[in-house]
C-alpha cells in the first residue's frame, strides 16, 4: 500500500511539471518578460488589452501592424469586434490597444450586441447617443474628423475634452468602421 502511494505521488509531481514546462512553451517569445525591452535596435514595444487571447506587452519588430500584435497575442476571441480596429495599422514604440468586444462581458448570457456609434461617421446627435458624450465633446469629436480620422480606439483621447477617464466609459460603445 505504502508504495502504490509513493508511485502516485511521483507521477502527480512529474504530470504537474509536464504541465507547466508545456503551459510555458507555448507562451512563445513575444511577451515581454524581465529584462526584455523595446531598446533593442529595431524593436518596439506595444501592449494589447480587451478581447485577444493572451493580454499583454509584446516586443516586435519596428515594421509590425496591429495584425502582427495580434499574432502574437495569440489572436483575437470569439467576442472581438472587428469594427473597432483596423489590423493594417503600423504600430509605434509604447502604444496601447484596446480590442472591443460584441457583448457585454458582465452579462454571462448576453445575446443582444452592445450599441454602438462610429466616430468616423455620425453625426452630431449620433454621437450624442453616448453616454458621457455631450454636445461640447459631439462637437469637438466632429472638429477633430474635420483634419484626420479615427483609425484606432485610443486615438478618441486626441480630442480636446477627452482624457483617460472618459476613453473607458465609451471605449465599448463606439467603432471605427460600419
Amino acid at each position: 500500500m505504502f508504495k502504490i502511494i509513493i508511485i502516485a505521488i511521483i507521477v502527480t509531481v512529474v504530470v504537474i511539471g509536464g504541465f507547466s514546462l508545456i503551459e510555458n512553451a507555448s507562451v512563445g517569445g513575444t511577451e515581454v518578460t524581465s529584462g526584455l525591452n523595446s531598446e533593442q535596435e529595431g524593436t518596439l514595444t506595444v501592449t494589447v488589452s480587451g478581447e485577444v487571447v493572451r493580454p499583454g506587452t509584446y516586443v516586435l519588430t519596428e515594421d509590425s501592424l496591429l495584425e502582427d500584435l495580434l499574432e502574437a497575442a495569440s489572436g483575437i476571441t470569439g467576442n472581438a469586434d472587428a469594427r473597432c480596429y483596423y489590423t493594417d495599422y503600423v504600430l509605434e514604440d509604447g502604444m496601447s490597444f484596446y480590442i472591443a468586444p460584441i457583448y457585454d462581458n458582465s452579462d454571462i448570457c448576453a445575446v443582444t450586441p452592445i450599441k454602438k456609434v462610429n466616430v468616423n461617421s455620425a453625426d452630431k446627435n449620433g454621437l450624442m447617443d453616448i453616454s458621457s458624450i455631450g454636445t461640447t465633446l459631439a462637437s469637438a469629436i466632429l472638429e477633430y474628423r474635420e483634419t484626420a480620422s479615427f483609425r484606432s480606439l485610443e486615438e478618441i483621447k486626441n480630442v480636446d475634452g477627452i482624457g483617460p477617464a472618459t476613453y473607458e466609459k465609451v471605449k465599448d460603445y463606439i467603432t471605427l468602421k460600419d
